[in-house]
C-alpha cells in the first residue's frame, strides 16, 4: 500500500510533497495509518488531536496514545480539549454535529495561526460509500451523490482511493497499533448501522462493490461538470446582478425544460429547503416570498429577487450621540459644521436644534409620511416609493432616520423639509451615509 499511496500522491496530489501538513488524528486505525504513510514518505507533517471528553477514561487514553505516537515518530503534536455536551446543548446540535463543528473550527484556527498549508483527514473509500448511502436515504441532489471531495479548499483526503480492507492489511503487515473507539461498535448511529449491517451484505452480493461504486461516482462527477457548464450559460440569460441582489427573469426561467431543477441548482448554495414553494413563486402574486436562514427569494412583478435576509436588522437603532452608526445600507456619521452645500442622496444638512434626541433608525411602516425636501406638502412613504419605482426588496432595505415620530431622512433618498436649514438656523448638522 505504501507504494500505491506514494504513486497516488505523486500523480494526483503532488503539492503535498512540498507543503506543511496537519494530520487530524483520533487514534483510530485510519488516521494512524495515514500518519505512518506520510511519515514514511518524509512529508512535513504534524498531528492534531481532539479530546471531546465523551467516553471518560477512553478519551484520555486516546490522547495519551496520540502523544506517544507523535513522540515515537518524532512529530509535533497539538491537543485541544472540548466540553462537547455543553456545546451541543447550547447550540442545539446532535453530539456528532457538535464535535464536527468544534474540531474543524480548531483545525482551521491551527492552520491559520501556524501556517499549515493543508489539513489532512483519513477518510477512505468505505467512508465515501457510507456518506453516499446516508445522503441517498435522506434524499439528495447530484451534489450529495458525488460523495466526499478529495480536495475541499485546504482540506485534503489522500486515503480516499483506498479501502478499509487495504488500510487494515497495511496496519497488520507493519505491526502498527491503534485505538478502537467503543462507540463505533454501536449501531445506534446510521453510519455505524450501514458500516456493520448494510455494506457487508452488499459486498457479499457483489465483491466488486467499492470498485463499481468508484466508477459510478466518476460518472456522476463528470455529469456534474457538464451540468455546471450548462448552468453558466443559463445564468447569463436568466440572472442579472443589481445592487447586491440577484434578479431571476421569470419569463426566461419558464422557457427552460425543467424550471424547478434549474432553480434548485441556481439557488442550492443559499440554504433553501422548500423547493416546491420556490417553484410556486413563478406564478405567485408579487410580494410572495420564501426564506432561508440567510436569504430571501421574493416575487416582484417579472422577477424573483434574491437578497440577504435582513430580518435581524429590522430592530430600531437609537442614536444618542453624534457617533457613527452602522445600518443596513452603510454607516451613518454626524458632523457639526459651520456652512452647508446642497443636499444629495448621501449627504444632508439639517437644523440640529430641531432634532429631539435620541434619534431612531427604523424600517418604514404603513401610514408613515414625510415632507419631501424641495416639494410642497406631505407625501406618504408608500406613495413616494411607488413614484421612485422601488422594488419590493428595495423598499424593505430602506431605513428612516426619525426624530421622535417625525421622519428626518429617507436615508439614501430624500430628507424632510421640516428640518431644513433656514436663515434662523444657528447649529448645522451634516449627516452622511457612507456605503
Amino acid at each position: 500500500m505504501l507504494k500505491a499511496f506514494k504513486t497516488h500522491i505523486n500523480n494526483n496530489l503532488p503539492f503535498l510533497n512540498k507543503s506543511k501538513l496537519l494530520i487530524t488524528v483520533s487514534g483510530g486505525i485510519d488516521s494512524v495509518v495515514l500518519t505512518h504513510l506520510c511519515h514514511n514518505l518524509q512529508l512535513d507533517v504534524s498531528l492534531a488531536h481532539c479530546n471531546f471528553h465523551l467516553r471518560e477514561e477512553e478519551s484520555d487514553a486516546d490522547e495519551t496514545f496520540v502523544m506517544q505516537l507523535a513522540d515515537n515518530l518524532q512529530l509535533e503534536a497539538f491537543v485541544e480539549h472540548f466540553n462537547t455536551n455543553v456545546y451541543a446543548k447550547t447550540q442545539k446540535l446532535s453530539t456528532q454535529m457538535a464535535a464536527r463543528e468544534l474540531r474543524y473550527a480548531w483545525f482551521h484556527e491551527l492552520a491559520v495561526q501556524l501556517d499549515f498549508d493543508y489539513i489532512l483527514t483519513a477518510h477512505h473509500a468505505d467512508d465515501n460509500l457510507e456518506t453516499f448511502l446516508i445522503n441517498l436515504t435522506r434524499g439528495t441532489g447530484l451534489e450529495g451523490l458525488t460523495g466526499i471531495p478529495e480536495i475541499n479548499e485546504n482540506i485534503v483526503r489522500p486515503l480516499l482511493p483506498f479501502s478499509r480492507t487495504e488500510i487494515e492489511a497495511y496496519a497488520q503487515e507493519n505491526k502498527i497499533t491503534w485505538r478502537d473507539d467503543s462507540s463505533n461498535a454501536s449501531t445506534k448511529y446510521l453510519r455505524n448501522k450501514l458500516r456493520h449491517d448494510v455494506i457487508p451484505t452488499l459486498k457479499t452480493i457483489n465483491p466488486q462493490l467499492l470498485e463499481n461504486f468508484s466508477k459510478t461516482q466518476q460518472h456522476l462527477s463528470a455529469s456534474k461538470t457538464i451540468i455546471h457548464d450548462a448552468l453558466k450559460q443559463v445564468y447569463k440569460h436568466v440572472v442579472t446582478e443589481k445592487e447586491g441582489m440577484l434578479m431571476f427573469d421569470i419569463s426566461a426561467l419558464k422557457k427552460l425544460s425543467n424550471p424547478k431543477t434549474y432553480l434548485y441548482e441556481l439557488l442550492n448554495d443559499y440554504g433553501f429547503t422548500a423547493w416546491d414553494d420556490i417553484t410556486n413563486l413563478l406564478d405567485a402574486q408579487s410580494g410572495k416570498s420564501v426564506s432561508s436562514q440567510t436569504h430571501v427569494l421574493l416575487k416582484d412583478r417579472d422577477f424573483l429577487i434574491l437578497s440577504e435576509n435582513l430580518n435581524s436588522e429590522s430592530t430600531p437603532i437609537l442614536v444618542n450621540h453624534l457617533e457613527p452608526v452602522k445600518i443596513t445600507s452603510g454607516v451613518l456619521s454626524f458632523q457639526e459644521v459651520n456652512d452647508f452645500v446642497d443636499n444629495d442622496l448621501n449627504n444632508i444638512y439639517v437644523d440640529k436644534d430641531l432634532l429631539k434626541f435620541p434619534l431612531t433608525v427604523r424600517t418604514w411602516k404603513k401610514g408613515d409620511y414625510f415632507c419631501p425636501f424641495g416639494m410642497k406638502g406631505s407625501k406618504k412613504i408608500s406613495k413616494y416609493f411607488k413614484d421612485e419605482k422601488l422594488s419590493l426588496f428595495a423598499k424593505e432595505q430602506v431605513r428612516l432616520l426619525c426624530s421622535e415620530e417625525q421622519i428626518v431622512w429617507v436615508i439614501g433618498y430624500r430628507m424632510d423639509s421640516r428640518f431644513k436649514i433656514t436663515n434662523s438656523t444657528t447649529n448645522i448638522l451634516k449627516i452622511t451615509l457612507t456605503k
